[in-house]
């Protein structure tokens, strides 16, 4: 081994760079010291041994602002892939002696919600020892973060069409049409137009159940005309309860409000639209010991309390209005 990076390996220490790891996630001495339940004089210790051992600043201090130097950058850069094969070594190591042990990083788009839960109880029942990261976000932020590896999987419905990725389509989504119970659009019949005309509420731009409706009316020639748009699917719900409007809405995000009675499935030509909620990741991502348990997980049985998010047994109740 040379000197200079046996010496190096000497001076340095996983505490030091945990606690780099920290200040550079927080962009703060005191925030990351909250953490860690240290003091911030140990903080500040700790980086400036680092800065000794490796002979340049990874932080700088102007106007009392933290800046990550070019050298804090490159640290980041390695230090992350460092952390990220102890925790597969810690996997493998658990897998020798029969355990699945470890982290797993998960983003779900914000309509998955409803339905990741339960998967995750199940999983969680079967491997405790599972540490899970979730974080629940769009789907234009879930292709980027897809784009850029930063999760071991994604849980998303509108797939985009490359042969860059791995999918495993695990559970129905059923989009349908809503309206409040006494809706006049109940009393007659209407046509599938004549709903999208009447006061539609929609999802942002890069919301998957936006793009699956665009997408759909697209194919059948049908004009699309929002009445207002909404950053998520609660609040379209709330604003159909509130008479705002009409809407198309996941079936898992109102099951409670059609069991109460308050909002209503309109039997339409074309509903539901019937798309799948997937795992997916990058095609060259060779899956951990804990992704490839909760890849092997989701193919079987579906966990208590997720069968009926996936009957399609409201939809026979649907009011018919064509």
């Amino acid at each position: 081994m040379p000197y200079r990076l046996a010496r190096l390996i000497q001076r340095l220490s996983f505490r030091q760079l945990q606690i780099f790891h920290t200040v550079y996630r927080k962009q703060s001495y005191s925030r990351a010291a909250e953490e860690l339940n240290l003091t911030q004089p140990a903080v500040s210790s700790q980086i400036r041994q680092l800065e000794q051992a490796l002979g340049q600043p990874v932080f700088d201090y102007v106007g009392k602002k933290l800046y990550v130097t070019a050298a804090g950058e490159q640290l980041m850069r390695h230090v992350t892939e460092l952390f990220d094969n102890l925790n597969v070594l810690q996997m493998e190591l658990a897998v020798l002696q029969g355990q699945v042990r470890g982290q797993l990083r998960i983003a779900a788009v914000s309509t998955a919600q409803y339905v990741v839960p339960y998967l995750l109880k199940g999983f969680l029942d079967k491997f405790p020892q599972v540490d899970i990261q979730l974080k629940v976000i769009n789907r234009a932020r879930a292709l980027e973060r897809l784009t850029q590896n930063q999760d071991d999987l994604l849980i998303m419905g509108m797939v985009p069409d490359s042969n860059g990725i791995n999918l495993l389509p695990f559970l129905d989504n059923l989009l349908v049409p809503v309206v409040r119970a006494n809706d006049p659009l109940l009393q007659q019949p209407i046509d599938t137009q004549t709903f999208l005309d009447a006061g539609l509420l929609i999802r942002e731009q890069g919301s998957g159940t936006r793009h699956a409706l665009e997408q759909w009316c697209r194919e059948q020639k049908l004009q699309l005309n929002p009445k207002m748009e909404m950053g998520s699917n609660d609040a379209i719900k709330h604003g159909v309860l509130a008479d705002l409007g009409v809407a198309v809405l996941p079936k898992v995000s109102i099951s409670s409000e059609l069991q109460l009675g308050s909002l209503e499935i309109l039997k339409l030509p074309g509903f539901p639209l019937r798309r799948s909620w997937s795992l997916v990741y990058p095609k060259g991502k060779h899956p951990t010991p804990v992704m490839q348990a909760f890849l092997n997980f989701v193919k079987t049985p579906l966990p208590q309390g997720m069968e009926s998010i996936s009957s399609p047994s409201l939809i026979g109740t649907a009011r018919s209005s064509f």
